[in-house]
């Protein structure tokens, strides 16, 4: 199928989480061959640190964050076959979802909703919210994750149908590397600086390296800069996704922490999750409710409530044991989380949804 996506980017992932999300479900999908066109703003400075060139898989268009621009990609995404709007942009956001609500009836018509648990807590507190009012005009919402409370509670507010789509591994990209002195330590975290996921990073990531100050600490993303560390943490600033491998494979373990929202939904493995798992990390993450869906606690993965427990799983965490737990997440996401697995997903709603509208036309 011919398929137009309006997301934030897909050249690059600066202040842009979603974008190993992206690629890895889109170049997935041309796979099975489907004519993918990506088109995206040129905001946010994300043109200006591009980590990838535009791809062989999918028809890559920028364009100027301009209603002229927006004004000229509508018009050429609008004879696909599928018709996606991604949550989080950036700009246009209402008149990018206003046009796939509007989109001929015989294309299939998709929110793709890469941060569920923010919107939905923001579609309960504005009645008047663009994705409420477009819901009743959409075929299908996708979401990056959130189990059967997001589906159900989409469902409340009057999607016709909401399928989560969970992040993967893209073993082609993310896979174990040589181990680079610039990420050495005892345990990493990589995350930007963000209003609601700073609170757990103090107490997961900051708290365990006050406690043990004999250990080494890393932390990678932007917007950290600013932020007063304990002295054994050694910041990283932006870490680009060509190091992504590196940062997973050289420290002892590695932290995910998920933003206060996505832990409270659940079911909501970040990117990261995946990306480090694939490099054969010893992962140790926040708690959050199913987890076990994805790598089975204290054997493929590290479970931590609180930055006490980190302290005391980083105290007792042994080389050969952090090895045997990243080979078996290795093992365990390769078989199981794989974007062809998730690609095969969508392909069939894909194809489900057109063949309704086929037989209703």
């Amino acid at each position: 199928m011919k398929i137009s996506f309006y997301g934030s980017s897909l050249l690059s992932s600066y202040w842009n989480g979603a974008a190993t999300y992206y690629r890895g479900i889109i170049k997935a999908l041309a796979h099975l061959g489907h004519d993918v066109t990506f088109f995206e703003p040129d905001a946010y400075d994300r043109q200006q640190h591009r980590d990838i060139d535009p791809p062989s898989w999918a028809h890559s268009v920028v364009y100027a964050a301009t209603p002229n621009g927006l004004g000229e990609v509508l018009k050429r995404g609008a004879s696909a076959d599928v018709i996606i709007k991604a949550s989080g942009v950036g700009v246009f956001d209402r008149e990018l979802l206003e046009h796939v609500a509007a989109a001929p009836s015989d294309a299939v018509r998709i929110f793709w909703d890469v941060d569920a648990a923010a919107t939905l807590e923001e579609m309960r507190s504005d009645a008047g919210h663009p994705v409420r009012a477009a819901l009743p005009s959409l075929d299908l919402v996708l979401t990056y994750g959130g189990g059967n409370p997001v589906v159900d509670e989409y469902r409340r507010f009057g999607a016709r149908d909401c399928v989560p789509i969970y992040n993967a591994l893209d073993p082609e990209t993310h896979h174990p590397a040589e181990p680079n002195p610039r990420f050495a330590g005892d345990l990493a975290f990589l995350g930007n600086r963000l209003p609601d996921r700073e609170r757990r990073v103090e107490e997961f990531f900051l708290r365990p390296a006050a406690m043990l100050p004999d250990r080494t600490f890393a932390i990678g993303g932007s917007g950290w800069d600013t932020r007063p560390m304990p002295i054994n943490v050694r910041q990283l600033g932006h870490v680009g996704t060509s190091d992504h491998n590196a940062f997973n494979s050289t420290p002892l373990a590695v932290l995910n922490i998920a933003r206060d929202s996505m832990a409270q939904t659940g079911f909501s493995p970040a990117t990261r999750v995946f990306e480090a798992a694939g490099a054969a990390a010893c992962m140790i993450t926040d708690a959050w409710e199913g987890v076990e869906t994805f790598l089975k606690p204290d054997q493929e993965i590290l479970v931590a409530r609180d930055g006490q427990d980190v302290a005391e799983l980083m105290a007792s965490l042994t080389p050969e044991r952090a090895k045997a737990i990243g080979q078996a997440a290795l093992r365990r996401v390769r078989a199981e989380h794989t974007y062809t697995l998730r690609a095969v997903q969508v392909d069939r709603i894909l194809r489900s949804q057109k063949m309704r509208q086929q037989e209703a036309a």
